[in-house]
């Protein structure tokens, strides 16, 4: 049977949160946002390992106890885009990873992943031919700003979702769509997309929240406290 590992891209700085360190290391509850999100994968009975992928100059990983992950592997290798911090975690690990076993990758400014969640996206997405994403449908409506910062048009939400994380693809599959894909891809489904395939959509929620200003770490801390 295929094996499932979780691959976190943990290169970036970090920038629209105005701080001096990268945001993966911003405390939540004591602890750097990005041992939360390591923590949702050492919990579940049906990840065999967890790689992240820091920078190679990276100067805040050795400072934070990381003792708690068993499962736990850094590699240090990350690239300047996302893209490429999770195409070179891809090739580091590809001599203990099966070419059909799943990777997992996920945002490691995603501290609030629940287990729920994550059963839900392995149940549907262990037989699909193809893996796919968590996502939440759009609520909201949208709009089309002018240059001049004003309302060009009100843009039908229905069929729109935003994509979250972890998105889910064979390790084959996935390493084939980055090494080929361009510098457009924002994500890994973009990469398959790319290929001609159709990834799924597993449904989640806003509580699958990503940090990206400051007053989202005050909702994460409130998320963890009743997780």
């Amino acid at each position: 049977m295929s094996r499932h590992f979780a691959l976190l891209p943990a290169a970036g700085v970090g920038a629209r949160m105005g701080v001096e360190h990268p945001k993966q290391y911003l405390a939540i509850h004591g602890r750097p946002m990005l041992w939360h999100a390591i923590r949702a994968f050492e919990q579940h009975a049906e990840i065999a390992r967890v790689y992240v992928v820091i920078s190679a100059g990276d100067a805040w990983w050795d400072g934070y106890d990381w003792s708690a992950f068993a499962k736990l592997r850094v590699l240090r290798g990350g690239g300047a885009t996302r893209a490429e911090s999770v195409l070179n975690g891809l090739r580091a690990c590809a001599a203990e990873v099966d070419g059909q076993d799943w990777m997992l990758v996920h945002d490691a400014a995603r501290p609030c992943l629940t287990q729920a969640l994550l059963d839900k996206l392995l149940d549907r997405l262990d037989a699909d031919p193809v893996g796919g994403i968590l996502a939440a449908p759009v609520a909201d409506t949208l709009k089309r700003q002018t240059d001049a910062g004003r309302i060009a048009a009100t843009v039908p939400r229905a069929g729109l979702w935003g994509a979250q994380t972890p998105q889910m693809f064979r390790h084959g599959l996935l390493l084939q769509a980055l090494e080929t894909a361009s510098n457009a891809v924002t994500d890994e489904a973009s990469a398959i997309e790319a290929l001609g395939l159709s990834p799924q959509l597993v449904e989640s929620d806003l509580t699958n929240l990503k940090v990206t200003y400051p007053r989202d770490l005050d909702v994460a801390a409130w998320l963890l406290e009743r997780g």
